[in-house]
């Protein structure tokens, strides 16, 4: 199972005679929908941005939405550039449980931040039926927004020569997960010091379930010499960082950081050094993302599926109603 929705760096070969092949993205009267999407996606972003500088609503409040989904389409237009090849058209039954998931990735984190209030919301819309769906609809644009910058980097050729030495490590799943189960406790016992491990639980936790779930992981490609994947993740996670506090910043709606420690040299509001959380974090994407795509196939046809999802859904409204509690500082008024 890739950690990505195809093979990270398979590019489409040329037809014969030198022709390029139709792919099936390219045979229908689509043929024009990259650059469209691309097209699209800059349009709104100008957009948000006269509105922001204007004081215009919607953009003032709700400035994530016009950065981050268009964004998607914009990632996902070039992917069909490059590659022939879209997400979103070719498999939007992948791309709506992605969405789906990644608002369960997301509050995972969430969870923590209950206790360790790292980073807490202001300006936040006051009307709870605009609210909720705001936070789903916000938390839905991680996960494909760090994998499909993956991709377009390995479209790219980012990494393509890379290669690493074979490794043996043995049985690594349980070093891993003695690892994570301490990257999990640590922030919790020493939270002043231990805060950034977040980052890195969840890599040493679930890799070691999806190695055992399907055969393969990450770590498993990591040792088999693969660097790509993990290289593209890496740079994407750096720079969804980047692109996450830049339309941040502006916003009325938005994130600020409460840090115990190491709040020099903001970037936006960002301290420098958290920029280096995004990159670990990529790879987490990567993995939880797997992993519950990993679980959906297991009970598939049984009817736990329901209750898998089911209770996600659940999970979520007791977090939204937890972050208003908790995380919260101020609403519109």
């Amino acid at each position: 199972m890739d950690a990505i929705w195809y093979k990270v760096g398979r590019a489409s070969a040329p037809a014969k005679g030198g022709g390029r092949q139709q792919l099936p993205y390219h045979q229908t009267m689509i043929t024009s929908l990259p650059t469209a999407q691309i097209i699209l996606a800059a349009l709104i972003w100008l957009l948000a941005i006269f509105g922001r500088v204007l004081g215009a609503e919607p953009f003032v409040s709700w400035l994530y939405f016009f950065a981050w989904w268009p964004l998607l389409l914009f990632l996902d237009g070039l992917l069909g550039r490059l590659t022939g090849r879209s997400f979103i058209w070719e498999r939007p039954g992948d791309f709506l449980r992605m969405l789906f998931f990644s608002v369960t990735v997301w509050l995972t984190f969430e969870v923590f931040n209950l206790y360790l209030l790292n980073w807490r919301y202001v300006g936040v819309e006051h009307r709870l039926w605009l609210r909720w769906p705001g936070y789903a609809l916000s938390f839905a644009t991680v996960l494909p927004g760090v994998l499909l910058s993956a991709q377009v980097l390995a479209a790219l050729g980012v990494g393509a020569n890379l290669k690493g030495r074979s490794h043996s490590l043995g049985n690594w799943q349980p070093l891993f997960l003695l690892i994570g189960a301490a990257c999990l406790v640590l922030p919790f016992i020493a939270p002043s010091c231990a805060f950034p491990l977040i980052w890195l639980a969840f890599i040493f936790l679930l890799d070691p379930f999806l190695d055992l779930l399907t055969g393969n992981s990450l770590t498993r490609r990591f040792l088999a010499g693969e660097r790509q994947e993990h290289l593209c993740l890496l740079l994407a996670g750096l720079l969804c960082g980047l692109w996450w506090e830049m339309w941040n910043y502006p916003s009325s709606a938005k994130w600020v950081y409460t840090l115990p420690v190491l709040n020099f040299g903001k970037i936006f509001e960002m301290p420098i050094l958290g920029y280096l959380g995004f990159l670990p974090f990529a790879l987490e994407c990567a993995i939880m993302y797997n992993f519950l795509q990993a679980l959906g196939k297991r009970l598939s046809g049984s009817p736990a599926l329901l209750l898998f999802y089911l209770g996600q859904v659940v999970f979520w409204l007791v977090m939204f109603a937890a972050m208003d509690a908790r995380t919260v500082i101020s609403f519109q008024r």
